[in-house]
């Protein structure tokens, strides 16, 4: 499977109902995503899975994928995960999330897939709750709202391009409580759909770490890696962007490869994977889980779940102007990278 993937992208390396608009393509790079992300964050916070404002998140994306021109659909999965209480006392809890997909079709029936996750945090025991993890009030515009931010932006720009691979960009859900809504997703394709997914790129936490990293999957074969992660460090380069790759001082968590979101699923199926990142690979316990230096801003490190934290206000009083940067480095960097792979003309 490898191999015949790896043919496929080789050639590649030769050409290496709400009132906010659609943005024109002419606008500055990562204008769209930054204004996109604010919009989400602000009148959409707690997405968590099942709940109102994550279905009218999902509608949202739909709305504006469909503005764009794109086919786009919700596909709603049912799913549970279980809640622990302060005396241990487990209860499972039903939710029904909502994954929206938009296609851009190419010549062939390979496809590329973009993903990242519309959710937010849902607390999963009594200790989140009373420590202001997740909930109602959770704007997560670093997790995860500039993901689709980027996302916008990318299926914008690349609306009127002809390419000879598919791309399906894709919001999904159940992030937060176990990858739930990509597991839906791969559980949906066909063993031909699979086949033809040359690769995924997941978007997620781009704002708050130190560092931009391109990280491939782990089962990414070393010549796919080559035209995918390094390329993109690559395109980073030529625009004066700071990236790099996990260093690999985890032995869980080999030189450049990525971990823990909704990109997992797809590696261990095999599909090759490119992870679009910000944290700070050589901090903590080496794996990707501090975000940056602690400080009085960020005592642990993180910004993980907490609504104090993840939130734009709190951001751009502690990072000033860093959404707005980061918008503008992954854009830069994933619009020519996304339109070479997918081979557009």
């Amino acid at each position: 499977m490898f191999s015949a993937l790896c043919q496929r992208l080789l050639p590649l390396a030769l050409g290496a109902c709400f009132a906010l608009p659609v943005q024109a393509a002419t606008k500055p790079v990562g204008e769209m995503a930054n204004t996109q992300a604010r919009y989400i964050a602000t009148y959409f916070p707690g997405r968590m899975t099942g709940s109102p404002a994550e279905m009218l998140s999902a509608d949202y994306l739909r709305q504006q994928f469909a503005a764009m021109g794109y086919q786009s659909d919700i596909r709603t999965f049912n799913s549970r995960y279980i809640y622990t209480a302060k005396d241990k006392r487990q209860t499972w809890h039903n939710v029904t999330g909502s994954t929206v997909i938009a296609a851009h079709e190419g010549k062939s029936r390979e496809q590329i897939i973009v993903m990242a996750h519309l959710d937010t945090y849902a607390p999963l025991n009594d200790v989140d709750s009373e420590n202001n993890l997740g909930g109602l009030t959770l704007q997560g515009i670093d997790d995860n709202a500039l993901g689709l931010g980027v996302m916008l932006e990318l299926a914008n720009n690349l609306k009127n391009t002809p390419t000879q691979y598919g791309i399906r960009f894709v919001a999904t859900s159940g992030e937060e409580e176990g990858k739930l809504g990509a597991a839906n997703l791969l559980k949906r394709m066909s063993a031909e759909e699979r086949k033809n997914t040359l690769l995924v790129i997941n978007l997620d936490n781009l704002v708050v770490g130190d560092k931009l990293y391109f990280n491939s999957g782990k089962k990414t074969p070393a010549s796919v890696r080559k035209l995918t992660r390094d390329r993109a460090l690559a395109i980073a380069r030529s625009h004066g962007v700071l990236a790099a790759i996990n260093p690999g001082l985890n032995p869980n968590y080999p030189k450049g490869t990525g971990c823990c979101n909704d990109g997992d699923v797809f590696d261990e199926a095999g599909i090759p994977v490119l992870y679009v990142e910000a944290t700070n690979w050589s901090l903590g316990k080496k794996d990707g889980y501090q975000q940056r230096a602690k400080s009085r801003a960020y005592p642990d490190g993180t910004s993980w779940h907490d609504i104090r934290l993840d939130n734009q206000q709190y951001i751009d009083k502690t990072l000033p102007g860093r959404i707005a940067h980061r918008s503008r480095d992954v854009v830069k960097v994933m619009q020519p990278l996304l339109k070479e792979l997918a081979k557009g003309g």
